[in-house]
């Protein structure tokens, strides 16, 4: 079994704005892609559009209809992946030690080589944040890109995780907590950036921004409340308005 570290040099992750996702899962795709096509072994994707697919995928977005104490109710879209925590319970009760975590930057992976896919790991998680690879037969989860981020042969705007270079709407952000002065550190102060699950006592590096409550329903202008349109209409409307007299 691997021990994990007492410290970490760094704590890389995500901070993901619950207010800005827009659920259109480019982060899943981009991540599918990247993973699939270049770390580890393939993501597997068996009939993907028959009527029993099956894969495995390191990122996810669920979305909710919520009810805030006032006004209406909003749908929030909620990525999930793995959330990289400091005191990560999937690390100890990996009997070969394929899980670990990473001293140098906080981020927890899986040697695949050494992974029986016995699935403890997964039973430890309390975030349901890994998935076994039906095809590989190994433990799949998020590596926050590690092949990208470190890769000096990639534009520097590149060596992000690529869920965080395709978000078209910005909710995905990556940096180092343990910077005070990183942009991540900076949004979850500004903001109040919350753990997923503290109760569970895992102390995950990823945050997320809460959503802020929307606007009031503006009833103004609905179905029932339509202005005529004008009798000496013209143009479009008023042609459409002549056409459908005759019917």
């Amino acid at each position: 079994m691997t021990q994990l570290p007492t410290s970490t040099d760094k704590k890389l992750g995500l901070v993901i704005d619950l207010d800005t996702c827009v659920g259109c899962h480019a982060c899943v795709i981009s991540c599918k892609g990247w993973n699939t096509e270049n770390y580890g072994a393939p993501l597997a994707d068996v009939d993907a559009y028959g009527a029993n697919p099956v894969g495995s995928f390191l990122n996810r977005v669920h979305s909710y209809e919520v009810q805030p104490e006032s006004g209406p109710s909003q749908l929030v879209h909620f990525p999930k992946s793995c959330l990289h925590c400091e005191d990560a319970p999937c690390v100890p009760v990996c009997p070969t030690g394929a899980s670990y975590k990473r001293s140098e930057d906080g981020i927890v992976l899986v040697n695949e080589d050494a992974c029986i896919g016995c699935g403890l790991c997964a039973w430890a998680c309390p975030y349901g944040a890994r998935e076994m690879d039906p095809t590989a037969g190994v433990m799949k989860k998020c590596t926050l890109c590690v092949d990208r981020i470190y890769n000096e042969n990639l534009p520097e705007e590149d060596r992000i995780p690529s869920c965080v270079r395709t978000c078209p709407s910005g909710a995905r952000h990556f940096g180092d907590f343990a910077d005070p002065n990183s942009n991540v550190s900076k949004l979850v102060a500004e903001r109040g950036g919350m753990d997923l699950m503290p109760e569970m006592g895992t102390k995950p590096v990823n945050k997320y921004l809460p959503p802020r409550i929307k606007d009031t329903l503006n009833t103004a202008g609905t179905c029932g409340e339509l202005e005529t349109v004008s009798e000496d209409a013209t143009g479009f409307l008023g042609w459409l308005d002549k056409a459908l007299e005759k019917l």
